[in-house]
């Protein structure tokens, strides 16, 4: 399943010596300290290379795991409850998700986490999903700003628990359903 397509790149400039913090709201054009899982400072060059997939569509990009059935109705119910088709969809395990993994600052074949592509910026974990639920119908984006309030680490320490849990509880298909 292909959404995306391949052209011309804007070229972006970021001074060597500039020191960015890794946060939990990737931006690709910080350079990130290496964590597992991320690519760290490579992000600018796929910057670069993803810039096209956002030239004549600006909506942001949601990656997920393609075989996993828990993810596979994740988008499914985004699907049903964006009446205003605010974010496009593509699988983790696609070329393209793997160029905009990279973008994001992670690593290609990791596909431990959903994540939300902006043209300007990338979220992962717990981070990707309440500003999923701000993109679609009532009441999700009141209810993603209730949830702002619930700290960083136990948002993510429960993701991270259904996560590495999903194909567990939920199974997984041969191939991406979407």
């Amino acid at each position: 399943m292909a959404l995306l397509a391949q052209g011309g790149c804007a070229r972006l400039h970021v001074p060597r010596h500039a020191h960015v913090r890794p946060q939990r709201v990737l931006s690709p054009f910080a350079t990130l300290s290496p964590a597992p899982g991320r690519v760290g400072s490579q992000s600018m060059e796929w910057v670069e290379a993803t810039s096209s997939f956002f030239q004549q569509d600006s909506r942001p990009i949601m990656l997920f795991d393609g075989v996993c059935n828990l993810c596979n109705g994740g988008v499914k119910f985004v699907r049903e409850n964006d009446r205003n088709r605010s974010i496009r969809f593509e699988p983790l395990q696609s070329e393209a998700g793997k160029k905009l993994l990279r973008r994001s600052g992670r690593a290609p074949d990791d596909i431990s986490s959903v994540v939300l592509v902006e043209k300007d910026r990338s979220y992962i974990k717990s981070e990707a999903v309440l500003k999923i639920m701000e993109y679609i119908d009532l009441p999700f984006p009141q209810l993603a700003l209730f949830l702002k309030f619930v700290p960083l680490f136990i948002r993510d320490f429960l993701y991270d628990n259904v996560a590495n849990n999903r194909y567990t509880f939920f199974g997984r298909s041969e191939s991406c359903e979407i």
